[in-house]
């Protein structure tokens, strides 16, 4: 209606993981409110398991959901969400924002491992994720996107993972998709045309001693030793069913 102002859905959900002292892990905190809906599922010996549930469309135009979440010490837990988050523009003006914060203490686990994030034509999407670990905390993060939905031009799609481990910065990088980003996008030197994008990285104390090699994984993957406790594999795909598969693959290569 012309006069009304439409502004974005704010909406925030928290985890928090704690050691029970009976060789599992407790969620003393898990809520969520809005358009995010949080789910405990069965885990499995020590781990914990939690599903996101989007419980509306969105993120639209103009919104802001924050995902934090705590692992404390001797902790494990996983975390995926039940379907695939699609970014889709909205009423309100301007971006939308997606802000994901995780932290894992010394001695604790996550496993990061959502669906794909499919940017719909017409949206405006920021994604920010940052990672604070221990020194001897363990990590396995996948992210994946996907430009635009079948036979459909992307959104505007942003996306910033910063990864730090004990205070030091291991990774800090950012890619920008779609109408309106940087010259270039999708030259060979970024997308060379595919349209799923993805990464895994993955954390853990003995890659200190035994550093994995870096290796080309067929076309368009490659797993990247980082110069810390880490490795980050990415690959682009020509579908989102392709990519996750690259990834998967070479997650299995990398070893329980």
């Amino acid at each position: 209606m012309d006069g009304v102002i439409v502004s974005g859905v704010r909406a925030t959900a928290r985890i928090v993981a704690r050691e029970d002292g009976r060789g599992g892990t407790a969620l003393p905190v898990l809520e969520g409110d809005g358009p995010l809906a949080l789910r405990r599922t069965r885990g499995s010996g020590s781990e914990a398991r939690v599903m996101l549930v989007g419980a509306m469309s969105g993120p639209l135009g103009g919104d802001h959901f924050t995902v934090e979440t705590d692992v404390q010490a001797g902790a494990r837990l996983r975390v995926g969400s039940a379907a695939a988050t699609i970014a889709l523009p909205g009423q309100a003006k301007g971006e939308a924002r997606y802000d994901v914060r995780l932290t894992v203490a010394d001695g604790a686990e996550l496993h990061w491992l959502p669906e794909q994030l499919i940017s719909a034509g017409g949206s405006e999407l920021c994604v920010t994720t940052h990672v604070d670990l221990g020194a001897t905390s363990r990590l396995v993060l996948r992210e994946e996107q996907v430009l635009g939905r079948v036979r459909e031009e992307p959104g505007r799609l942003s996306s910033r993972l910063v990864v730090r481990v004990a205070g030091r910065t291991l990774l800090d990088q950012e890619l920008a998709c779609g109408p309106g980003a940087p010259g270039g996008w999708d030259g060979p030197a970024v997308l060379a045309g595919h349209r799923a994008v993805g990464q895994v990285i993955v954390v853990r104390p003995e890659f200190v001693a035994e550093p994995v090699a870096a290796q080309v994984l067929g076309e368009g993957a490659a797993v990247m030793p980082l110069a810390g406790p880490a490795v980050l594999v990415t690959a682009v795909a020509a579908d989102a069913l392709l990519l996750r598969r690259v990834l998967d693959e070479a997650l299995e290569s990398l070893g329980p």
